[in-house]
């Protein structure tokens, strides 16, 4: 376009910084007076089963709701705990299917109809499982906080393993993985125990394994 037809628009810093306070100015005065800003409508509540622990139990869920916060504020079963809340620390480990899976990263209504084990559902008091014996005997946790979602990955890594599944550090993908230290240790790594008890949880797998040190 040429200049002729009165489009020479050549702005002044004046201008500039102008326009930029009348905007600053429009931004902080909100909304026009006696104006309210509209509330979010709340998602309609779904229906969600989920057979736990060997039990079927039938919930109106918020499609948001994490599995990690229906097993706690839903389903009264607080043994999963829990900590970053991002998936780094492995204290919410729960088992799905029968595979190990952070339950903070996922929803509710992604498993509807799914077998869900929890640290509850694996033994209590009057019948430990026996990587929670092997974690007791071996002394596998000082604070105990991570300890639900150590031994329910470490009852899901076994099964893994005894299925073949290869590692990071497993060298010949031709042959069965031996479960070494070093195996135990890569496979557990999504598992954080902040009071540093990992040479007596290694311990713990490897007998619960059938492969002592």
């Amino acid at each position: 376009m040429k200049e002729s037809d009165g489009w020479d628009f050549q702005p002044t810093r004046r201008a500039v910084l102008g326009a930029g306070t009348a905007a600053a100015a429009l931004l902080a005065t909100g909304l026009p007076q006696g104006a309210e800003a509209a509330e979010p409508e709340a998602p309609t509540p779904v229906p969600v089963t989920l057979e736990v622990n060997g039990v079927s139990r039938s919930l109106m869920l918020d499609p948001r709701t994490s599995l990690l916060d229906t097993l706690r504020d839903h389903l009264a079963l607080t043994g999963t705990k829990k900590g970053c809340d991002h998936g780094q620390c492995g204290a919410c480990t729960v088992l799905l299917e029968g595979r190990r899976i952070n339950a903070c990263l996922t929803l509710a209504v992604m498993h509807d109809g799914q077998k869900l084990t929890t640290i509850e559902g694996l033994g209590g008091p009057q019948g430990l499982h026996s990587m929670q014996a092997a974690f007791v005997e071996h002394d596998g946790f000082q604070c105990g906080y991570c300890t639900s979602g150590q031994i329910c990955s470490a009852v899901g890594m076994l099964a893994e393993a005894e299925a073949g599944m290869p590692s990071y550090v497993t060298a010949n993908l031709a042959e069965h993985p031996p479960l070494t230290e070093v195996e135990i240790r890569e496979r557990m790594s999504g598992n954080i125990c902040r009071c540093a008890a990992y040479p007596n949880i290694v311990a713990a797998i490897r007998q619960a394994g059938g492969t002592p040190a």
